[in-house]
């Protein structure tokens, strides 16, 4: 009887173990949420943080459409394209450069001589000249005559010697001259001033430079 007494004591009726085990059911199931509560918000602030991050490197990473001449760099040293942009005397240029699309090719290492011409170089051409050169159909006309005022390598004004011949850019010759100190190529166009670009050098002329006809 004390045996069956003392068993009876120790070990509950099954009422109460079914009690305990929903007791300890919901305790465990409550945990359960609390742990994974836990769990979805660090994940939501992980994710939020990694799409900042993104952000952050998206926008540090995108770049100007277009090429090098659409840096936005007012400290370093203008290219030779910037240099005739910056100039009020060669706006005439600088629209001949975008139409013919040699804004992006001046634009790069180099280094370049460009002789530079000036509005009032092209307000010398015969009257529609320009305009002409300036349509759509005209655009490899307009190139040829843009690319013969540039040729490779930067060169100085004070290294220009009498009768040299320089290669242009698009495949024709221009020959220098020295008369009373001043340097002339092709006996038409007069440099009148020279400014260094990051790279190479723009030489500022008084004349456009006409490539000889094709044969």
């Amino acid at each position: 009887m004390k045996i069956a007494l003392l068993i009876c004591i120790m070990h509950p009726g099954p009422e109460k173990l079914i009690t305990y085990f929903k007791k300890s059911k919901t305790c465990i199931m409550k945990n359960l949420i609390a742990i994974l509560s836990i769990f979805i918000i660090v994940a939501a602030i992980s994710c939020n943080q990694q799409t900042d991050t993104a952000s952050e490197n998206t926008s540090s990473t995108t770049s100007t459409p277009g090429g090098q001449e659409n840096v936005n760099d007012t400290t370093s040293e203008k290219d030779v394209v910037k240099v005739a942009v910056s100039s009020p005397d060669h706006t005439t240029l600088v629209a001949a450069l975008k139409q013919a699309e040699l804004v992006t090719s001046l634009a790069n290492a180099g280094p370049f001589t460009v002789f530079a011409p000036t509005n009032a170089a092209f307000d010398k051409l015969p009257a529609g000249t320009v305009d002409g050169l300036m349509k759509d159909d005209k655009k490899e006309d307009l190139q040829n005559i843009l690319q013969y005022h540039v040729t490779l390598a930067a060169q100085k004004a004070e290294t220009f010697t009498e009768g040299q011949t320089l290669g242009m850019v698009n495949g024709d010759n221009v020959t220098v001259s020295l008369k009373d100190g001043k340097v002339m190529l092709n006996n038409s166009a007069t440099i009148v001033a020279s400014v260094k670009a990051s790279n190479g050098i723009v030489h500022v002329i008084d004349g456009v430079l006409l490539p000889p006809a094709k044969k």
